[in-house]
């Protein structure tokens, strides 16, 4: 049958039915009165989402160009930053650190492990001479499935006193608690395609004061992703550049939904999918990828026994239209991942788990066929 196709991937994400037909409506001027009321309304319901009251800008662009924002914006060449890397977006923040000449300390973890805190504390105290600016991590690491622990880290960041703590919190940001005034985190970046439960092409920066001031002194190379006219242009509910217009009705819909459901029910909602995807595959007799108490309210990772996993996901897609997120670099055909972020509901996650149960028993995989509902629906009845 086909437009039937069920996305269970860590982004994009399923779009609500009232957001496409928000973002169906025709084009207006984003220098109009009613869009500078639809700004004004997006950045009150941003700066909810965000648990902050600091200023929450909109770029139009990917979760990466947010989280280059981020670093671009605060630091400056020769800076010395911790990178934290337990997965491919870990990778990635190490990468662009570097290639805008600051100096990177990486600490690592090995992937499917999380982030420890006591090293980033260890540094950070051993570092006297505040010559740390800033320490980036990514609080849900996507490709694989491992939650890692940002309230800490950023706890000893704060004790430090001069370093920023900058957070890719893309895949975790609507799927789980992230306060980022209680938490001090200084930057906080994220997509539009995930908890946003909207269609790639907004990206989100949230900035602390103390981030905003070092803003003032950062040097690096920026013009599009210049913050500080975003900034002046959203306190006059406006836009430096030409936005994503009908994005922003999108977003406005989007977010009222997600007001209307409440912030503990969405964190409730994702933490009741992860645990009913883990048990699933756990009752199947499948091994989860992610480290125990650090898997992600986002995605599952999962390691299926003698099968490729590129053949159990290309099966699923074929047989049932259900599209499952693969492996990413060496993890390729090692692991599948399980989407449950943004707008899936129980049944999008239990027609899932009954789609691998099936595949697993007509490749002669599963002698156990309905164990992994039964698991899941004793958490999500």
């Amino acid at each position: 049958m086909k437009d039937k196709l069920t996305l269970m991937i860590p982004g994009p994400t399923p779009v609500p039915e009232t957001v496409l037909k928000a973002m169906g409506r025709h084009p207006i001027g984003h220098r109009s009165g009613e869009f500078q009321t639809i700004v004004k309304r997006t950045n009150e319901q941003l700066r909810w989402l965000h648990q902050t009251s600091n200023d929450v800008v909109v770029i139009t662009g990917s979760g990466t160009a947010a989280m280059e924002a981020g670093i671009i914006n605060t630091l400056s060449y020769g800076d010395k930053v911790l990178c934290g890397s337990n997965g491919k977006f870990g990778e990635r923040w190490v990468k662009v650190a570097k290639s805008y000449g600051l100096d990177v300390e990486v600490i690592k973890a090995e992937w499917g492990q999380p982030l420890d805190p006591d090293i980033f504390k260890q540094a950070l105290e051993s570092d006297t001479s505040k010559e740390i600016k800033g320490v980036i991590i990514t609080h849900s690491e996507t490709s694989t499935g491992v939650l890692n622990d940002l309230e800490k880290i950023s706890k000893y960041v704060n004790s430090h006193g001069t370093a920023l703590m900058i957070a890719d919190c893309v895949t975790s940001l609507g799927a789980c608690n992230v306060p980022m005034d209680l938490w001090g985190l200084d930057v906080v970046a994220s997509g539009s395609q995930k908890g946003y439960m909207m269609p790639p092409g907004l990206s989100f920066v949230a900035m602390s004061e103390k981030a905003w001031k070092a803003s003032d002194k950062s040097n690096l190379p920026k013009f599009y992703l210049d913050l500080k006219p975003y900034r002046k242009t959203a306190a006059q509910n406006s836009n430096p550049f030409t936005p994503a217009v009908n994005l922003y009705f999108a977003l406005e819909a989007a977010l009222a939904m997600m007001e209307e459901e409440g912030l503990d029910a969405i964190f409730n909602r994702h933490a009741r999918h992860r645990a009913a995807a883990q048990a699933s595959m756990k009752a199947i007799g499948l091994s989860l990828y992610a480290a125990d108490g650090f898997g992600s309210p986002a995605i599952t990772s999962v390691v299926p026994n003698n099968i490729d996993a590129e053949v159990l996901r290309k099966e699923i897609k074929n047989r049932y239209d259900i599209l499952l997120a693969g492996g990413q670099d060496h993890l390729k055909g090692k692991i599948f991942r399980i989407g449950h972020l943004g707008f899936v509901s129980d049944r999008d996650l239990l027609t899932a788990i009954a789609s691998i149960e099936a595949t697993l028993q007509t490749l002669g995989l599963n002698n156990n066929m309905g164990a992994g509902l039964a698991a899941a629906q004793k958490i999500l009845h």
